[in-house]
């Protein structure tokens, strides 16, 4: 997510929509951080999809992570 400039709100500057780049505002918006409704929704899909994953260590990485620390 952007961040605001020195001096300047995320509200004052607007902040880009991370489903289609476009510019949208931050307040007053239901939506945010999406322009609309139709760009959540395809984010929320993405997810739902297991097109984004939050990285992690296998099970055989742990263990061997745990049997090398002992």
């Amino acid at each position: 997510m952007a961040t605001p400039l020195h001096g300047q709100s995320s509200s004052a500057r607007g902040i880009t929509c991370p489903t289609c780049r476009k510019p949208t505002a931050w307040q007053d918006n239901p939506y945010r951080p999406f322009c609309s409704e139709r760009c959540r929704l395809i984010d929320l899909g993405c997810w739902a999809d297991e097109e984004y994953r939050v990285p992690s260590q296998t099970a055989a990485e742990l263990f061997e992570t745990t049997e090398n620390n002992e």
